[in-house]
């Protein structure tokens, strides 16, 4: 294998409440070029102060004016404080989830010996905990809104203010639009989604600007490398997977991947090698190393779907649009009562004003 890999760039990607504990997911970007998915909490970044007994050089212990080691925010002085002040208890997660986010990336651009240090790299590598294929129950994901000024007037709340994805329609379904209206969607088109429920049922919005609730399981991520037709190309498409260990190649024909590395999945085989992209180069891994992402496939879009693959079907791509031959399962709707009362107030806000009343039945 290469040297170790170190964390290039970070990215906030949700703010994960789970009961009482607030947790902070991130994207993170390596040098080897993988991207994985982690959860961080608070008092965890507060632990990565003792950095600056590592490096007492860089933390300016020795002389002030060498200080590049960043200062956790709201850790020695009450700058942030009012920033940390408003929006309820989800508003102050998400103030910060920025807040950790300009932390990290200011870390990241300090002294290299910094960046590629074990203490920092391990912070960053995905644990057991995050590569669990799913959250535990009563797990509520607020996505941040993309970046912008802290005020704006009352009266400009938009629901498009949420982040959105575009995704593809696995098959035709019909269902109404929160107007009552027939909303008809053929499969291969593409849906924008405003807004995820656990429910299954995601607010999405057709070229037509159409707003409807609708099944997640119809839908799915368009892979890079696939065309207008959906007819996956060798090398880029394909399901993501993550390894649950790091394994070493021991043939020719085999990956060397590290703990955590997200790898897209070309062909499975009975046999207990899948045949996988990673880091630019095409080989088999053990497939009892592999798991289904978790926070990462809910952040990237319904992605692959695992336990699909029928005997007998051995090397044929995970996941592809033509082995598909049912349906996929429709979840139960919930009412609007129910949606509302997991999203946070801003969210609420948006719903009711651009909705209007009617929500899944």
């Amino acid at each position: 294998m290469a040297g170790p890999r170190h964390p290039v760039s970070v990215r906030a990607a949700a703010l994960v409440q789970i009961k009482q504990l607030q947790t902070f997911a991130f994207s993170v970007h390596w040098s080897d070029g993988s991207d994985t998915f982690v959860r961080r909490s608070w008092d965890e970044f507060r632990q990565l102060q003792t950095l600056k007994e590592t490096f007492p050089v860089e933390a300016g212990l020795l002389r002030r004016s060498d200080r590049v080691l960043p200062k956790l925010p709201g850790q020695a002085s009450g700058e942030d404080a009012p920033l940390l002040a408003h929006g309820g208890r989800t508003g102050r997660g998400l103030a910060r989830l920025r807040l950790l986010e300009t932390y990290s990336r200011t870390l990241l651009a300090t002294a290299e010996r910094v960046v590629r240090s074990p203490a920092l790299t391990s912070f960053f590598a995905p644990q057991p905990l995050d590569l669990e294929p799913q959250l535990p129950p009563g797990s509520l994901v607020i996505l941040p809104t993309p970046e912008e000024p802290l005020s704006r007037p009352a009266g400009n709340l938009a629901i498009h203010s949420l982040e959105t994805q575009s995704l593809r329609c696995l098959q035709p379904f019909s269902t109404q639009d929160t107007r009552g209206r027939s909303f008809h969607v053929q499969a291969q088109e593409s849906l924008d989604v405003l807004l995820r429920h656990p429910s299954g049922w995601w607010l999405v919005e057709n070229e037509d600007q159409q707003t409807a609730w609708f099944p997640a399981p119809y839908l799915e991520e368009v892979a890079l490398g696939q065309g207008p037709e959906g007819v996956p190309s060798m090398g880029s498409s394909g399901p993501q997977f993550c390894a649950s260990r790091a394994y070493e190649s021991s043939r020719t024909d085999e990956l060397s991947v590290p703990a955590g590395a997200c790898v897209r999945v070309l062909e499975t085989s009975d046999l207990g090698w899948w045949l996988c992209r990673y880091g630019g180069r095409t080989g088999l891994l053990p497939a009892v190393l592999l798991r289904p992402e978790g926070l990462g496939a809910l952040l990237r879009g319904p992605g692959f779907r695992g336990g699909e693959n029928r005997a007998g079907e051995a090397r044929g791509a995970p996941d592809a649009p033509q082995a598909r031959t049912s349906a996929p399962p429709v979840p139960a709707r919930p009412p609007l009562s129910a949606i509302q009362s997991r999203c946070c107030t801003i969210t609420r806000r948006a719903l009711g004003r651009h909705l209007g009343p009617q929500g899944p039945p």
